[in-house]
């Protein structure tokens, strides 16, 4: 190949380059409308051509890879109201200082409950509302309340009227008000339904139990074979299950237009978590579902299902992506090879749907297990989980202060109040997080991308890619204790040899060499590489002139 070209060749060159950087669309608004013109240009290859507007109605849909941000409303913000709310809270209930933190009490057999179920911090969602600057500045599109429902617990995942607001928290108007604030702000708002059961003081239960005349008596299971007289979630007895077959049951919880799921998502929510989804089953989740999108079209129904995701759609939009976070956990812990736990991503991806994994939640940590900082307390290895929970398709879901470094142990220790004092700039842990919120949202492909392995022998290796080139992000983890160095199979088709990536968490790295679909790479001991193909280097002239 000869080592120049005459000058007119290269004036042809800068001048058609100079076309292309002053078609190139130069705010948001304009990327979607571009990207159909690609498709269909002269530089479109017949694949591509089958992908029109797929991409585009993904990134409309505000379900796809969003970050999520989850709030406990008693432990999130002190509440300024609370010495004129304290009767709300009578003993045995304990109002704790927001520096105490959350320990494991003794069982209450009056009340059926552990005493650690009615401590409370005095959060509400009007001092909620006070930090919504907080959650926007990190970068988060939803925010999603754990149980707000009129309940006796802290909890509240013992609703006593789903109606209703638990008076310590706020009100149904307070709820609508959150909402308009939350969209004001770009940010959608997602409840926590608790429908598989109620508590045991609900009226609606107390009724039925108390007279079996009761026109309440079979929205439940009665039995002398049950533990206290009654089928209680995972034998809990303050929770008795309701009987999800029962069309009354049906009516009042999702049916009518005035039902719990369709009137609050009328009020101005836009989606459920549905709680213990995997008990619901999937006859009444794909009803409860096709009433919240009757209701709001485009609303969104999680199911908190730990199950492997294959089968649960479109019985739900999305799952709590349970069986991913362990993937990922044991991967890092080494119960699992690299290698094989891509090739078992892969396999979810394959059999699950790409659509509804978009949707789903890529979850480290929750109100139910241990927080990461304390289930991964090597810094190292937090690192690659994290980095996995936002390159990995779905919409990474942070439980709130996790974002800080906060820890804790088994319930109730990860639902401690937040550690506002740790949300500042100094916080190395926050710094980072917001890093990985940055990355997954300016890069189309971690938002709604495919996904397709990387074939490697000891790396974690995956390709996030869209009908356009300059959108594909190649992501290498190497979870274990020793460098490695090896040579990976890229097979993407517009991979240009003798083209650049570079390492968008490293910009500073050197750039890695495509050859013929072959990336050579040392990757450190408990390190990672994000990759991106450079089709605009500074020199001028790129290789991705006729591809898309």
């Amino acid at each position: 190949m000869p080592n120049h070209r005459p000058l007119y060749f290269a004036l042809a060159i800068s001048a058609v380059l100079s076309g292309i950087a002053s078609a190139a669309p130069s705010d948001a608004p304009n990327r979607a409308a571009a990207s159909t013109t690609r498709a269909t240009s002269i530089y479109a290859n017949r694949f591509d051509r089958e992908l029109v507007g797929v991409f585009d109605a993904r990134e409309k849909d505000w379900r796809n890879g969003a970050i999520v941000y989850q709030v406990l409303v008693d432990r999130f913000a002190p509440s300024p109201r609370l010495e004129e709310k304290k009767s709300l809270y009578p003993a045995p209930k304990v109002i704790r200082a927001w520096d105490e933190v959350a320990k494991r009490g003794t069982y209450l057999p009056e009340v059926k409950l552990w005493s650690h179920e009615i401590d409370f911090w005095g959060g509400d969602l009007q001092s909620l509302s006070t930090k919504l600057d907080y959650v926007e500045s990190l970068g988060a599109d939803v925010l999603y309340l754990n149980p707000i429902h009129l309940a006796y617990t802290n909890h509240k995942y013992d609703a006593l009227d789903y109606a209703k607001i638990s008076p310590e928290f706020g009100t149904r108007g307070e709820v609508t008000a959150l909402a308009k604030n939350t969209h004001a702000r770009g940010m959608k708002l997602v409840l926590d339904g608790v429908f598989n059961h109620m508590g045991r003081n609900s009226s609606y239960f107390k009724l039925a139990e108390a007279n079996p005349a009761s026109p309440y008596r079979d929205w439940f299971y009665f039995g002398t074979q049950y533990p206290g007289g009654a089928r209680a979630w995972a034998l809990a007895e303050n929770l008795p299950e309701l009987n999800l077959e029962n069309p009354k049951v049906q009516a009042y919880l999702y049916g009518n237009q005035d039902a719990i799921v369709q009137s609050y998502l009328r009020d101005g929510v836009d989606g459920w978590r549905l709680d213990v989804g995997f008990d619901i089953g999937f006859a009444s989740l794909g009803a409860i579902t096709r009433a919240a999108h009757a209701q709001k079209p485009g609303s969104l129904v999680v199911g908190e299902i730990a199950n492997y995701p294959k089968e649960w759609f479109p019985s739900v939009d999305a799952v709590m992506n349970f069986n991913l976070r362990e993937i990922i956990l044991q991967t890092l812990g080494g119960s699992i090879d690299a290698a094989t736990a891509a090739r078992m991503v892969s396999r979810m991806m394959d059999e699950a749907g790409i659509e509804p994994m978009l949707k789903s939640w890529v979850l480290l940590d929750n109100h139910d297990i241990p927080r990461l900082a304390t289930a991964v307390p090597d810094v190292r290895q937090r690192r690659l989980a994290q980095v996995l929970q936002f390159t990995l398709p779905g919409s990474p879901n942070l439980y709130y202060g996790s974002e800080l470094g906060m820890t804790g142990g088994e319930d109730p220790e990860m639902r401690a109040p937040m550690r506002w004092d740790l949300a500042n700039n100094d916080n190395p842990e926050l710094t980072w997080t917001k890093q990985l919120i940055k990355l997954h949202k300016q890069h189309r492909a971690l938002r709604i991308g495919n996904f397709r392995l990387v074939t490697a022998g000891q790396l974690f290796a995956f390709e996030r890619y869209t009908d356009r080139v300059e959108d594909t992000v190649v992501v290498l983890v190497n979870p274990g204790a020793k460098e490695v160095t090896e040579s990976v199979l890229v097979a993407n088709s517009k991979f240009m040899s003798g083209g650049e990536l570079r390492d968008l968490l490293n910009p500073s790295a050197k750039p890695v060499r495509i050859n013929a679909a072959l990336l050579n790479v040392t990757v450190p001991a408990g390190g990672y590489m994000v990759l991106k193909p450079d089709v605009k280097p500074d020199s001028g002239y790129t290789r991705y002139k006729r591809v898309q």
